[in-house]
């Protein structure tokens, strides 16, 4: 059984004990969470989509931890008029561990 939810702009499709790296949410360790955006669901009966989102369907998780991802390095110039910028950025994520999906 898998399902595809929606959270921070993007859609991951998780199984039951996934760990997945999400765009940043404002929740603390260890704290519980529903995903109740469903995109789509599978199941042994087959596949359900939803219209835009599958009926009564939620996701529960459990935040591992807050943090930032690896640095990456922005560079910019301008060639021939001597202008070059050098930025450092990190992402910040939240990872979540899938615990069960209902439909």
């Amino acid at each position: 059984m898998y399902a595809i939810i929606e959270t921070g702009g993007k859609q991951y499709r998780v199984t039951e004990g996934d760990v997945v790296f999400i765009e940043k949410l404002e929740v603390n360790e260890n704290d519980a969470i529903a995903f109740d955006k469903v995109i789509a669901l599978s199941n042994d009966n087959g596949m359900t989509i939803g219209d835009p989102y599958v009926a009564n369907a939620t996701v529960n998780a459990t935040v591992v931890k807050n943090g930032k991802g690896k640095k990456i390095t922005v560079f910019t110039y301008k060639p021939k008029k001597g202008y070059s910028r050098k930025l450092g950025h990190r992402q910040p994520y939240t990872k979540v561990r899938i615990e069960s999906i209902k439909a």
